[in-house]
């Protein structure tokens, strides 16, 4: 029987009114998940994980994955609407989402995010739906060398791709760096930049450093340059929201290049975070409206949800076909997996199809349900931005707070996220790009260990990452987009020399 056979035997599982039932209150559950930036979709499947031991594995997993859509869609609420991202992958939203909302464009925003999203999510279930078997066989490929190969080429695009200053781009990703060695370090156990401080031994979350930067430091320019700052006015109508999805169509190019990059990110090892980055700054560079990125621009919104959303649906495949997790959620509910007694690999697929078709085709309804309840619940979001500052400010700062401890329960996280805070307003009062610094600090831990176990593996070789085609073809990828600024300024320098010879010329010629 064929995968689309499987797959209509899936759907017979699937679609019956108790799973039904729980995809409604999964996605709910999601949603203020997603909403709270101090929980964010692991630590929220975690909490509910517990819960699903006395149900079916079926049940248990359409629970914890319709969870998952949920979170992932709540984060972009946040993002658009207070400039927080609630997840680490909705932080590329923010930054024309927020400008959106404050243009008064918030119903618009929202819908475009959902929208995209819900496409992009479908996408990358399609892939699952079709390429299960070659994708299993493709990831096994994966070692140190290729996974140090993704992360090189998440990092080096973002800087081949910036629109902005790269100098200034390699600076806040060489501080995001140094921000993910903090800790101790994974082969030696020794203490790296702690300072003394025992609550760094093990590393600053991430989560911690995003309400910082994006939370705390927008309030903190926001009270300096407008020191009054009136709520949004966000107007509550459903024409607003039939009227984008009605846009959608024009924007094809980016959702099919975003999604591509997701499905990408998300069946090897990048994940929905740095997809987003990723599918952001290719959107910032072959867009027709580039230089409106960052201004309120809809693609700026549309090219990073897509890929997130496309990258989480495909990091699940690794995940059921390898044991091998593409995301820190995946991991949760792999360990659900093992709990349930199932053993995530490729005999999965033939010992437990009903399982995984069941699965599969949960995530095709999950989606569109994700997706019908967040546009219903589009106005009440809206309406919160009539709320004047006096108020959201103090409530934002609260949030902001609350997440914070919430990560750890530390006291000590608060007053990281204060000093982030602080970085965020500076490095915008100077004009230094804050995603490069988050986009390093996610995928820089990572990062390290791969090159570490590569050069462990080839006894200290660089040649590894050059020892086959896979690998070769995407460090020389990586090197390309490293350098495409130093070669676009080359050419840009030798057309001007060109030109003015030519001019020169042309003078004399005129002269005799």
């Amino acid at each position: 029987m064929g995968n689309f056979g499987l797959l209509f035997e899936g759907f017979g599982v699937a679609l019956t009114s108790y799973h039904i039932m729980i995809m409604v209150v999964g996605v709910l559950l999601g949603l203020v998940v997603g909403v709270l930036p101090g929980l964010g979709a692991p630590n929220g499947v975690s909490l509910l994980l517990p819960l699903t031991f006395t149900m079916d594995p079926v049940s248990a997993i359409i629970l914890l994955t319709s969870m998952y859509w949920g979170a992932l869609f709540g984060g972009s609420t946040t993002s658009i609407l207070f400039n927080i991202p609630g997840e680490p992958s909705s932080v590329a939203t923010t930054f024309d989402g927020y400008p959106m909302a404050k243009q008064g464009e918030a119903v618009r925003a929202l819908t475009l995010a959902f929208c995209s999203a819900g496409i992009g999510a479908l996408t990358g279930v399609l892939v699952i739906t079709l390429l299960s078997g070659w994708v299993a066989n493709f990831a096994l490929r994966f070692g140190a060398a290729e996974y140090f190969a993704v992360y090189f080429l998440a990092f080096s695009s973002f800087i081949g791709m910036s629109t902005g200053s790269p100098f200034k781009t390699l600076v806040s990703m060489m501080l995001g760096f140094a921000c993910a060695t903090i800790g101790a370090d994974t082969i030696s156990g020794e203490s790296r930049l702690t300072f003394d401080f025992e609550e760094l031994i093990g590393g600053i979350s991430f989560l911690i450093a995003v309400i910082g930067l994006f939370g705390l430091g927008e309030l903190l320019t926001t009270m300096e340059e407008n020191l009054e700052f009136h709520g949004v006015k966000a107007k509550l109508d459903i024409r607003t929201i039939l009227r984008t999805m009605a846009e959608l169509p024009r924007y094809w190019a980016s959702i099919l290049r975003s999604a591509a990059v997701g499905i990408w990110m998300g069946i090897t090892p990048g994940g929905p975070t740095a997809a987003s980055f990723m599918s952001y700054a290719l959107g910032r560079r072959f867009s027709k409206n580039g230089a409106n990125f960052g201004k309120g621009a809809p693609e700026g919104v549309i090219s990073p949800e897509t890929a997130d959303h496309s990258a989480g649906s495909c990091a699940l495949l690794p995940m059921l076909a390898l044991g091998i997790p593409g995301s820190a959620t995946a991991a949760v509910m792999m360990g659900g997996l093992m709990i349930w007694g199932l053993a995530p690999g490729p005999m999965l697929f033939t010992q437990r199809p009903d399982f995984v078709w069941g699965l599969i085709a949960s995530m095709y309804v999950g989606n569109v349900i994700a997706v019908i309840l967040v546009l219903a619940t589009v106005p009440l979001f809206a309406f919160i931005l009539r709320a004047p500052f006096r108020i959201m400010g103090p409530m934002i700062t609260m949030v902001c707070i609350i997440g914070a401890y919430t990560v750890a329960s530390h006291t000590f996280d608060i007053w990281l996220a204060l000093v982030f805070g602080l970085v965020g307003y500076v490095f915008k009062k100077l004009d230094y790009p804050l995603a490069p610094f988050v986009l390093a600090m996610v995928l820089g831990h990572n990062a390290e260990d791969s090159f570490r176990q590569a050069m462990l593996t080839s006894g200290g070789s660089a040649s590894i990452f050059w020892s086959n085609g896979l690998v070769a073809t995407m460090m020389f990828l990586g090197v390309f987009f490293l350098l495409l600024p130093l070669i676009s300024l080359v050419l840009r320098r030798a057309g001007i020399n060109f030109r003015s010879r030519a001019i020169e010329k042309e003078a004399e010629a005129g002269s005799v």
